[in-house]
């Protein structure tokens, strides 16, 4: 179905209400990549998501936006509470996907002697692959039930790093309002050996320099140099996540019935945000949350290790030091000013990153005078970004950006432009190493499967919903 879009300017597009829209959709794209978006269904996604109830603002896509269950991913979607609703599907099933950067006091010429012993014991000491799991670490359900509340505090509490850490992670690592109550046995047994565990498919862990530096004084804030050794961490909360929205779903589709809500594609079920099934997925929700911020907590403290193990540095020497750990998948309440009132509303980002700008209180206060830390992997090939929130970004997208580069290619056609090819020989001759759990992974993941995170980017800086800070090439890639 062919969907109607207006051009705004060079990188902004309208979808004009009609029909059942309550309100208009708005498009992040240049010129290029509007024309491949026409020939998929994602902007029909969008068109969906603004037929939700209680919608604030247009419905949202970033640049990096493509097909995903229900919502786009890359979609934003802001609801007021009286009318509005919570939908699953606007959230994922990975919930509390996310990404975190960590930078060290290396140059990465100091580690380039040692950078494959270093992914080979990076590869060993965090679990990668299709269910995964750790074996060191024995979770009993009532100490699980305690991760789910506290998130990456439990595993603060328990040694896997620092106070410091929590600083710079976003809502200091914890969702309030998670209630195990609302969990199944079923999730909280497929989480409780993956704690720790990078899991398969996109994720990855990302030994890498800073090859260019474009805002210096936004650089200097988040401790990056040229030369600089840093390393990238992209997980969610594994099964256990998945299966709290897969028993979601079931939820969700029996109350869009039972509320009376018109739904033009049944993956957006959803419940208004006073039922008592919105209440319960959110607090269900929340400990998926948490379970990924644990997740991401533990691995850092074996990167630590990794490293310390290889190199001999200690952690003095090291100084491996959270700048941030942002959610992609994850709906919200928060504070935003609509049409001249602040209000509170129910933002969902979908396959989105948060963006909040310079003085905001949410912003850790080492950043507050630069803006949030936003953090754009590409693919495995090319270059990741570092950028910070606007003011702009705040006002016109409830302060959210891109999440990646975003997929062009389905994996099934990933594998089949791979095939026959020595992937790892291709990024070996980029001075790139990779280590995977398996082949297809890999073939999956090749550079062509995902638009160039460059050009995503720099949309995102000519409309200023974010600024870019700094270029990050890979040098090393463990993959799920």
């Amino acid at each position: 179905m062919t969907v109607k879009i207006e051009k705004i300017d060079a990188c902004r597009w309208r979808i004009p209400r009609e029909g059942a829209m309550r309100t208009e959709g708005l498009v992040f794209a240049s010129e290029a990549m509007m024309a491949f978006l026409q020939k998929e269904q994602a902007l029909e996604q969008v068109r969906n998501v603004a037929t939700l109830p209680g919608i604030v603002g247009p419905s949202i896509a970033m640049p990096d936006i493509h097909w995903g269950y229900g919502f786009p991913i890359g979609g934003v979607a802001a609801f007021e509470p009286e009318e509005g609703v919570v939908s699953p599907g606007g959230v994922g099933y990975d919930i509390n996907c996310g990404v975190r950067l960590l930078r060290s006091g290396l140059a990465a010429a100091e580690a380039r002697p040692r950078l494959k012993e270093l992914v080979n014991t990076l590869f060993r000491n965090v679990p990668s692959g299709v269910g995964s799991q750790r074996r060191d670490l024995k979770l009993l359900h009532q100490e699980e039930r305690k991760v789910l509340q506290k998130g990456a505090r439990w595993a603060v509490e328990h040694g896997y790093g620092g106070e410091e850490d929590l600083r710079h992670i976003e809502a200091g690592g914890t969702i309030a309002g998670a209630d195990p109550e609302f969990v199944s046995d079923r999730a909280m047994e497929r989480g409780r050996a993956q704690l720790g565990t990078l899991g398969s498919g996109n994720h990855f862990l990302e030994v890498q320099e800073v090859e260019e530096i474009q805002d210096r004084k936004a650089a200097d804030a988040l401790g990056l140099f040229p030369g600089q050794l840093t390393v990238t961490i992209h997980t969610g909360s594994r099964g256990f996540g998945h299966q709290v929205c897969d028993d979601y779903i079931l939820v969700m589709l029996a109350a869009s019935r039972r509320y009376g809500i018109d739904l033009p594609d049944r993956q957006l079920c959803c419940a208004p945000l006073k039922s008592p099934e919105a209440l319960q997925y959110m607090a269900a929700m929340a400990c998926a949350a948490n379970f990924a911020f644990a997740n991401r907590q533990l691995i850092t403290a074996w990167v630590r290790e990794s490293f310390e193990q290889v190199l001999g540095l200690g952690p003095g020497d090291l100084r491996l030091s959270v700048i941030y750990d942002v959610c992609h998948n994850i709906a919200k309440w928060e504070t935003h000013t609509v049409g001249g009132r602040e209000r509170r509303l129910c933002v969902h980002r979908k396959g989105a990153t948060r963006a909040f700008p310079p003085g905001h209180p949410e912003t850790p206060e080492a950043y507050r005078a630069v803006g949030q830390p936003v953090l754009i992997p590409g693919d495995m090939g090319r270059y990741s970004y570092v950028l910070v929130g606007t003011e702009g970004g705040f006002a016109e997208t409830f302060g959210s950006t891109c999440h990646g580069a975003g997929r062009m290619l389905s994996r099934h056609a990933a594998k089949k432009l791979a095939r026959g090819r020595n992937i790892e020989a291709e990024l070996a001759a980029r001075g790139i190493l990779i280590r995977a759990a398996g082949r297809a992974t890999v073939a999956e993941e090749i550079p062509e499967a995902y638009k160039d995170v460059a050009e995503v980017v720099q949309v995102v800086q000519q409309d200023g919903i974010g600024k870019i800070v700094a270029r990050l090439r890979p040098l090393a890639v463990v993959k799920g």
